[in-house]
């Protein structure tokens, strides 16, 4: 997996929904997540493994990464799921209900070398975040905003106010383990305008990019983690002032600067550049 592309939108696909399939060929999304577990009954997950398998066997995705939804470990589906997304050739396995470092070290195990996403779903994944995110072999944490509502007893419409503490955790062992974090998905599809709150709240928060359940989500996702033009070009100016000075700490319209600032400026352009 290339660390250095960026990653804005992750589309969740069902991996059993051709037409679905066949359709995110053609998007803009950047990762394409074929979804065994949540987006599929019991009763077709056998079917549902081997469409994933075919899917990413007869290519097409040259636009986006394409990795796999396993159903969690311990459920009847698991060890299949493991096995079918490594012989696919899946660029990485996304794991669910990953609580504790016995969980992801299982699953980074059974992946035999794909990268893991753990996504971290319960009040006991949230305390062991840090421990999931430094764990070699995980290269993501994602924030399965619905079951953790579900396990806070958060009210219905109340918003993300009562997941605030559980997503800064999930971004600072992410930053602290090196690697990428995703906001959790936004069910209201038609509203377009929540959507598009919730993913600047996302990129506020410091998440790379966002899960989503639609592809009418992805522009307005894409569009929230870039760096707009006028971003962009504040950055090269601050690069600029500061190598100009020659000097450990400059000012830049009227503001003091050092190297941290000129090592952010430079991962606005690199994300931009990928």
């Amino acid at each position: 997996m290339d660390d250095s592309k960026a990653r804005r939108s992750v589309l969740y696909v069902p991996a059993g929904n051709a037409r679905a399939v066949a359709k995110a060929r053609t998007l803009a999304a950047d990762v394409v997540i074929l979804d065994l577990e949540d987006a599929v009954a019991p009763a077709d997950k056998v079917a549902a493994r081997i469409a994933a398998v075919a899917a990413i066997g007869s290519g097409g995705w040259e636009a986006c990464e394409v990795l796999v939804r396993v159903n969690g470990v311990g459920t009847p589906w698991s060890d299949e799921d493991f096995l079918a997304a490594r012989a696919a050739g899946a660029a990485g396995i996304v794991v669910p209900k990953i609580d504790s470092l016995a969980d992801v070290a299982d699953a980074v195990r059974r992946a035999a070398g794909l990268p893991v996403w753990a996504m971290i779903e319960t009040p006991r994944g949230v305390f062991a975040a840090d421990l999931i995110a430094a764990v070699p072999g995980v290269t993501a944490l994602i924030a399965g905003t619905n079951d953790l509502q579900v396990a806070l007893r958060l009210p219905a419409g109340a918003g993300r106010i009562g997941l605030q503490y559980s997503l800064g955790r999930i971004v600072l062992a992410a930053r602290a383990g090196g690697i990428a974090a995703f906001d959790g998905v936004f069910n209201t599809v038609a509203d377009a305008a929540g959507f598009a709150a919730e993913a600047e709240q996302g990129r506020s928060l410091g998440f790379d990019g966002k899960t989503l359940i639609h592809p009418g989500q992805i522009e307005a996702c894409n569009r929230a983690f870039s760096p707009t033009p006028e971003t962009l070009a504040d950055a090269r100016a601050l690069i600029a002032a500061f190598e100009a000075a020659g000097q450990g700490v400059t000012t830049y319209q009227g503001r003091m600067i050092e190297a941290l600032h000129v090592a952010a400026a430079r991962r606005v352009l690199a994300t931009a550049a990928g």
